[in-house]
């Protein structure tokens, strides 16, 4: 079970997806910060810089507004970013290298419970 102090930020806009995902991870110890938008994200921090090293985002790739992919670009232009791991239920090898040129991990929906837990345990261990 993971550690209190290891916090997971979820970006889903899909509500249903979002709420199964924040279970599944409340439910393996970890604290959710969950937001349906890059944008409800980007209020939410208010230009201020929390991310630390107990921290990774969960963001899918297509969102309303910004993309996964420009919530990453704008995050990384205020400084280093928390681990990410994308998630996409459209695969497309565009996509793929992207999200590797972001360094980031990269998860086809639908997709295991465990399989995303597997990715959050080993991005907060890096």
């Amino acid at each position: 079970m993971a550690s209190a102090t290891h916090e997971v930020v979820l970006v889903e806009d899909d509500r249903s997806m979002r709420q199964a995902i924040e279970r599944m991870l409340c439910g393996s110890g970890y604290q959710v910060d969950a937001y349906e938008s890059a944008e409800a994200l980007l209020d939410a921090l208010e230009g201020a810089r929390v991310w630390n090293s107990s921290r990774c985002l969960v963001c899918d790739v297509r969102l309303p507004g910004a993309s996964g992919f420009e919530l990453h670009r704008r995050l990384a232009e205020q400084g280093p970013t928390p681990p990410w791991i994308f998630i996409t239920a459209h695969d497309d090898p565009a996509v793929r290298a992207q999200a590797e040129r972001a360094c980031a991990a990269y998860l086809l929906k639908p997709f295991e419970g465990k399989a995303l837990l597997a990715l959050v345990a080993r991005t907060l261990q890096s």
